[in-house]
């Protein structure tokens, strides 16, 4: 098996059509009712990281090549965060605005983060490093940015009246979305946040594993580890703050309460 986590051959395929099975027979059973949607996303997940692998081998030996996949990352970060976000197709009027609205929360969490690791030499400059560094922070701050649009959306809609009230007291419409969104937008910190507190007690995350399995030592793996958790950590902070300031102006959503 070398240095390689999974044995890639028959085994491994089998594998994973018995757990994505497994998965969907469970939806099913439990009654979620989300069993085609299991199935869908493992299909997808196949298809797509067979499709970026075999990109990845060609732009990582490049600083452009690796930097132009970043941006791709950030626009299909994008569109799912407004997809998720406002709960509104792509297809919909007005979503290049959206789209557009969306991305600022990932560009703000995930761009100073990595500007930061590079510039510092934490990182090497290499596509190698970049591509996979970025692709973490982007992630995590388009996780970030779904979960806390998400939840200010219920929210307002839920408590809509709370809004109106704090309005016709005099409040301006800024703060009176913010005394609502806040509190439900700083849940989304909960996932990123037990994971960093409870690192090498209860999971061994993909950084640490991979420097191991790279040939590193358990001090270097460490180090990775603590660089992205800590980095994901200040990535998914700025994006909450952007995407509840974002919403809170009136932006992004369409109805809230002014």
């Amino acid at each position: 098996m070398g240095t390689s986590v999974v044995d890639l051959g028959p085994r491994l395929a089998v594998v994973l059509v018995v757990l994505a099975a497994l998965a969907a027979a469970g939806a099913r059973v439990s009654g979620l009712g989300e069993q085609r949607s299991v199935l869908v996303a493992a299909v997808r997940a196949t298809l797509q990281l067979a499709a970026v692998s075999a990109v990845l081998l060609a732009v990582v030996g490049s600083l452009w090549g690796s930097a132009a996949f970043v941006v791709l990352m950030v626009a299909v970060a994008a569109v799912t965060a407004a997809g998720r976000v406002t709960a509104r197709p792509l297809r919909s009027s007005g979503a290049s605005r959206r789209v557009a609205l969306a991305a600022l929360p990932v560009v703000v969490g995930a761009g100073p983060v990595v500007a930061l690791v590079l510039a510092s030499g934490a990182v090497p400059l290499s596509g190698e490093a970049v591509v996979p560094i970025a692709g973490i922070l982007v992630g995590g701050a388009m996780t970030a940015t779904s979960l806390a649009g998400r939840r200010v959306r219920d929210e307002l809609t839920q408590r809509r009246g709370e809004v109106e009230a704090a309005l016709a007291l005099g409040l301006l419409p800024r703060d009176a979305v913010l005394l609502l969104a806040r509190p439900v937008a700083a849940t989304a910190l909960v996932p990123p946040l037990d994971q960093t507190r409870t690192v090498g007690l209860v999971t061994l995350p993909g950084a640490f594993v991979g420097v191991l399995l790279g040939g590193g030592s358990p001090v270097e793996a460490g180090a990775a580890q603590l660089l992205v958790l800590v980095g994901l950590l200040a990535a998914e902070v700025l994006a909450i703050w952007v995407v509840t300031e974002t919403i809170a102006r009136g932006a992004l959503l369409d109805d809230v309460p002014r």
